[in-house]
C-alpha cells in the first residue's frame, strides 16, 4: 500500500495541528552532543499540547465544550452568533471529563480520575464541585425533566442520581450485574435508560424503585457495547458497538425496535434527534448519517474530518452540532451544508496534556497525544501533526516513522519533516490498542502488540512488511493474554504479556508472561512466567542474547532464552515503566508510589543493580511511564511532570 494513499489532507489536519500554536519555543536550548555530565536534565518545553474535547452542551447561543487530558481540564464557552470564545473555566480535578448535562442555565460537568462532579453557573461564571465519587470513571451523566443529574459509572457498573436541590445521592445499583460499564445514558419522568458494556445491555431502570429491565433486543444479545444514547418523548436512539449499528427502540412499547446498519462503520460513536430524523456519526470513517424514523431509510450526510471520533452531537437552532478534537462541525438540513470550525483560532485555549508515549529518530523527537502527535525538532521548538486518534507506539525504518494507533489498531506513516501522517493499514481482529513496536532485520518486518477490544479475547501480534504493505495479524499470539511489549532479534519476537484481554473481561489467567514467537513459521516457541504475580511487563530489550524486562511491580529481570531461564532479577522501583537500549547499556524509568516515571536510572549488567541518573522527575504520562534513547548515543528522552527533557548520557 502506498505511503501516499491515505495522506490526511491538509485543510483537515490544520484544524488538528493547533494552527494558535505552530509552534513552541524551547525554555531553555539542548547542549552540545554528548557534552553535558550524565545525568544532566535539559528542559525542552511541554511534551503534548492539545486540546482534546470530551463533551459539550448548549446554554442559549453558548456552547460549552469540556478539555480532557490537560491540567486543568476547561469548559470553553462558544459563543455561536459572535463566532468566537468567550470565556474559559478551570475544572481543577479529574484528567479529563466525557460526561456534561445542562439544568436550565446550570451545566454539570463529570469527571474521571477522579470522579467528581462539577456545577458551572453560566449566569456567574462560579464553577462548584458539589459531589465525588470512588468510582475511577463517570462515563456519562443525563438530566432528568423534573431537574435530577443521573450518573453512569464504571468500574463498579453502576448508576447514580445527584439530586442539585438538596445535593444528595442516591446509589440506584449495579445497571447489569457482572458488568464494569455504563456508558450512555438517558433519564425521562420515570425511567433512567443505562447503556452497558463490555456485554451489551440495555437496562430501564425504575426512578423511584430502582427496579431494573433487560430491554435490548435480544439479536444484539453478542455485542458489545450499547455505547451512545439520546432520547425524544417517544423513542430512544443508541449505538450499538462493535458492528455499526443504530438501535431505534419506541420507549412504550420496547418490542417496537429498528436496527439501522451503516457499511463499513464499527462505532456509533454520538446520536441525537432533529425533527422525523436521528443523526448519527460513525468510525472508522467519520461520516455524518441520518435516520428517517418513519421509513429507516439512512442517508449519508458528509464527512466533516476523516477518520475522527465525534464524542457529542447536538441539536441546536435547526443546525446539527458535532464537536471533534478542538472543533465543532455544523450541518444545516435546509441547506445540506457541512461546515467546520476550528476552535482554537476562535480562541480555545489549548494546554499540556498526558502524552502517550515518546520516540526519537535522532533528528526529532515524537510524543503520541490524543488527535495527533507534538514533535520536537532537536534543534529547538515544535509542531503538532493531526491525527485522527491516539499514537501510542512508535519504530523508525528506512527513514520513516510508523505509528500505531489507538482506537481500532491503525498504523500509520510519517515522513520526517512533513506535516502530515498517513494511514497505512488497519490491523481488524477486533484489535484496538497497539501496546509496542519493534523492527525485525533478519524478517524484514514491523511487529506490534495489540490488545482487544473491550470484551473480547485474543490480543494479536501483526507483522507488516514496510516494502510490500502487507499484513498478517495472529490472533491470538499468547493464549487467554494479549502482548504488552515486544523486542526482535534473528527472526523471533520475545514478548511480554498482560493478563488482561478486552477491558471489561475477568483475567484467566494470574501472572504475567514472557514468551518466544518465531517470525518465519509463525508458532510460540516457549512461554515463561519470568516475575511471580506479575500483572504485565511493561518493556522488554534484547541486548547481547540476553533477554531483559521490567514487570508492572517494578522487578528488572534477565533471562537467557537458550536454556529458557530466569538468570537474574532486582527491584528498581514500585512500578516499571519503559526500558532503553543504548551504547550496549540499558536504560529504565521506574515509579513509586505517589508518582509514576519518577526515576531514570542506568542498570549495571556486571552487578545487576541499577544507578539513578535523574530523580524526583513525577512524569505526568498516560498509562505508564515511558522512556525514549536518542539514536545517536548520548540522550535519553522523558517527562519531568508534563515537559519533555533530555537526560544526559555518556557515549560508551
Amino acid at each position: 500500500m502506498s505511503f501516499l494513499r491515505r495522506l490526511i489532507p491538509l485543510t483537515a489536519a490544520a484544524c488538528l495541528a493547533l494552527p494558535g500554536l505552530p509552534h513552541i519555543a524551547q525554555a531553555e536550548a539542548p547542549p552540545s552532543r554528548c557534552g553535558a555530565a550524565e545525568g544532566t536534565v535539559t528542559a525542552l518545553g511541554p511534551a503534548s499540547v492539545t486540546n482534546a474535547l470530551g463533551n459539550a452542551e448548549f446554554v442559549g447561543d453558548t456552547l460549552y465544550v469540556v478539555t480532557r487530558g490537560l491540567s486543568p481540564n476547561v469548559v470553553g464557552a462558544y459563543d455561536v452568533t459572535a463566532d468566537k470564545v468567550t470565556a474559559h473555566y478551570d475544572i481543577p480535578t479529574g484528567i479529563g471529563a466525557w460526561a456534561m448535562a445542562k439544568i436550565g442555565t446550570d451545566v454539570y460537568i463529570g469527571t474521571h480520575i477522579s470522579s467528581d462532579l462539577y456545577k458551572l453557573d453560566t449566569l456567574t461564571g462560579r464553577v462548584t464541585k458539589v459531589a465525588a465519587f470512588d468510582d475511577h470513571f463517570i462515563w456519562n451523566i443525563t438530566a432528568s425533566p423534573d431537574g435530577k443529574v443521573y450518573l453512569g459509572m464504571s468500574e463498579t457498573g453502576r448508576v447514580v442520581e445527584y439530586d442539585p436541590a438538596t445535593g444528595a445521592t442516591r446509589d440506584l445499583g449495579v445497571a447489569s450485574p457482572g458488568e464494569q460499564y455504563v456508558r450512555s445514558i438517558a433519564a425521562d419522568a420515570d425511567t433512567v435508560y443505562a447503556g452497558v458494556g463490555a456485554h451489551a445491555h440495555l437496562v430501564a431502570i425504575d426512578r423511584a424503585t430502582a427496579a431494573k429491565k433487560e430491554i435490548l433486543p435480544a439479536e444484539l444479545a453478542t455485542r458489545d457495547f450499547v455505547a451512545s444514547m439520546a432520547m425524544n418523548d417517544t423513542h430512544l436512539a443508541m449505538g450499538i458497538s462493535s458492528q455499526g449499528e443504530l438501535l431505534v427502540l419506541n420507549k412504550a412499547d420496547p418490542s417496537d425496535y429498528r436496527i439501522a446498519k451503516a457499511p463499513g462503520e464499527k462505532y456509533v460513536t454520538s446520536v441525537t434527534f432533529l425533527g422525523e430524523y436521528v443523526y448519527f456519526t460513525g468510525r472508522p470513517t467519520g461520516t455524518l448519517y441520518r435516520y428517517r424514523l418513519g421509513t429507516g431509510e439512512v442517508e449519508t450526510l458528509g464527512v466533516p474530518y476523516p477518520e475522527a471520533g465525534t464524542p457529542s452531537l447536538l441539536a441546536h437552532g435547526g443546525k446539527i452540532w458535532g464537536i471533534q478534537d478542538g472543533a465543532v462541525f455544523v450541518y444545516d438540513p435546509d441547506t445540506a451544508r457541512l461546515e467546520y470550525r476550528n476552535l482554537i483560532s476562535r480562541g480555545l485555549r489549548a494546554g499540556p496534556e498526558q502524552p502517550m508515549n515518546v520516540f526519537s529518530d535522532g533528528k526529532y523527537v515524537y510524543v503520541g497525544g490524543k488527535g495527533g502527535m507534538q514533535v520536537h525538532d532537536t534543534s529547538g521548538g515544535s509542531r503538532r501533526i493531526g491525527i485522527p486518534g491516539e499514537p501510542k507506539s512508535m519504530v523508525e525504518v528506512g527513514g520513516r516513522v510508523y505509528l500505531g494507533v489507538y482506537t481500532q489498531a491503525l498504523l500509520y506513516g510519517h515522513e520526517p519533516g512533513t506535516d502530515t501522517a498517513g494511514l497505512l493499514a488497519k490491523i481488524g481482529n477486533r484489535q484496538d490498542r497497539p501496546r509496542d513496536m519493534a523492527y525485525d532485520s533478519r524478517t524484514g518486518m514491523i511487529v506490534i502488540a495489540t490488545q482487544p477490544e473491550p470484551g473480547q479475547e485474543g490480543g494479536a501480534l501483526s507483522l507488516y512488511d514496510p516494502d510490500t504493505g502487507g499484513l498478517d495479524v495472529r490472533r491470538p499470539a499468547v493464549p487467554d493474554q494479549s502482548v504488552y511489549s515486544v523486542a526482535t532479534g534473528d527472526g523471533t519476537a520475545y514478548l511480554g504479556t498482560y493478563i488482561q484481554e478486552g477491558f471489561g473481561l475477568p483475567p484467566k489467567t494470574n501472572t504475567a508472561r514472557l514468551a518466544a514467537y518465531d517470525l518465519r513459521r509463525h508458532r510460540l516457541l516457549w512461554q515463561m512466567e519470568p516475575v511471580p504475580g506479575a500483572t504485565y511487563i511493561a518493556d522488554v530489550v534484547r541486548l547481547r542474547g540476553r533477554i531483559y524486562g521490567v514487570s508492572d511491580t517494578g522487578v528488572f529481570f534477565e533471562v537467557d532464552p537458550e536454556r529458557r531461564k530466569v538468570t537474574r532479577t532486582a527491584k528498581v522501583g514500585g512500578f516499571g515503566g519503559d526500558l532503553a537500549v543504548q551504547g550496549g547499556r540499558v536504560y529504565g524509568v521506574s515509579g513509586e508510589a505517589v508518582s509514576r516515571g519518577d526515576r531514570v536510572y542506568r542498570m549495571d549488567l556486571t552487578t545487576f543493580t541499577a544507578h539513578t541518573l535523574a530523580d524526583g522527575l513525577a512524569g505526568d504520562w498516560f498509562d505508564g511511564a515511558k522512556l525514549a534513547a536518542d539514536p545517536g548515543g548520548c540522550g535519553l528522552y522523558t517527562l519531568r511532570n508534563r515537559d519533555l527533557v533530555r537526560i544526559a548520557t555518556e557515549r560508551n
